[in-house]
């Protein structure tokens, strides 16, 4: 049985086991918002409900040690733990916005020129859902494509912050998929419906801390097939760039978070199939296209 025949939770539980493999030293942690350094050991941040009560937790191997409130806010460990099998991963974050960089790989331009700054737009609040849930298409949705990406959790509020100064101000990143419906992309006035419809955001399954962001491997798989595949270091703007230039027009709050863009083509997906978007050290977002 491979990890598409599994059920999902037991998918899931080994899909994030495995990549969740290098993680923090056991002890007392304290989730404070604030740079990400390379030079940290990297912290597994999620947001998970279980038994009905939504909380969140660390993840070490495959056991989440319960916090006292959001880690975005100084949370500390309760000393309660559950084992991941027993929890469903929720989306680490509930953003007040969704923005998103458009054309920002090397990869992705084809033969168009780099632009001279970030090209963007937003998606929904309510575009949101976690790892396992539906990306659920309407019935006028033809043309529904992946696009796996690098996503930047801001940590503390951000406003006019200098390019050189921008990553005390990431908290951490983590994996998500910018859903995009390319006929309503192309056809409408904005792209309201075609990048900001409901569950058109997967996002997760944790928000980790310590990773060196300007070169993670970002991997799309469509039904175990790769088909996006490129290192974060081809970004045309980085992360930090992205979070000066965001916060010049719009204030960035703490669990706001922006997509950075998609490596390399694209293609739709179809009722049935299962996309999973990893990030190197954040681990896989997996999710199956349905109807509604």
């Amino acid at each position: 049985m491979n990890a598409h025949e599994a059920p999902a939770h037991l998918a899931l539980s080994v899909a994030i086991a495995v990549a969740f493999s290098t993680l923090a030293p056991a002890g007392p942690v304290i989730a404070t918002p604030g740079p990400s350094s390379p030079q940290e050991d990297p912290v597994h941040y999620v947001r998970y409900d279980h038994a009905g009560t939504v909380s969140y937790g660390i993840l070490e191997g495959d056991t989440l040690h319960r916090l006292d409130r959001n880690f975005l806010d100084s949370a500390r460990r309760t000393g309660d733990t559950v084992p991941l099998g027993d929890v469903k991963l929720l989306a680490p974050v509930t953003p007040s916005k969704v923005i998103a960089v458009g054309l920002n790989y090397r990869s992705h331009l084809g033969d168009r020129e780099p632009a001279a700054y970030p090209g963007l737009f937003t998606k929904l609040p309510t575009s949101i859902i976690g790892p396992e849930d539906e990306i659920l298409l309407t019935a006028d949705a033809g043309n529904v494509h992946y696009e796996g990406e690098l996503v930047i959790v801001i940590g503390k509020e951000a406003r006019d912050v200098p390019e050189e100064r921008a990553g005390e101000y990431v908290f951490g990143v983590t994996a998500g998929n910018d859903v995009s419906e390319r006929d309503w992309q192309r056809d409408d006035l904005q792209w309201f419906r075609a990048k900001g419809a409901d569950t058109f955001g997967p996002l997760g399954p944790a928000v980790v801390t310590g990773l060196n962001y300007d070169d993670l491997l970002v991997q799309t798989r469509l039904n175990g097939e790769v088909r996006q595949s490129q290192s974060s270091a081809d970004l045309v703007f980085g992360v930090h760039a992205i979070v000066s230039y965001v916060s010049r027009y719009v204030t960035l709050l703490p669990g706001d978070v922006i997509y950075t863009g998609t490596p390399g083509s694209t293609a739709a997906m179809q009722p049935g199939d299962v996309v999973e978007v990893e990030v190197q050290g954040v681990g896989i977002l997996r999710n199956r296209v349905a109807r509604r």
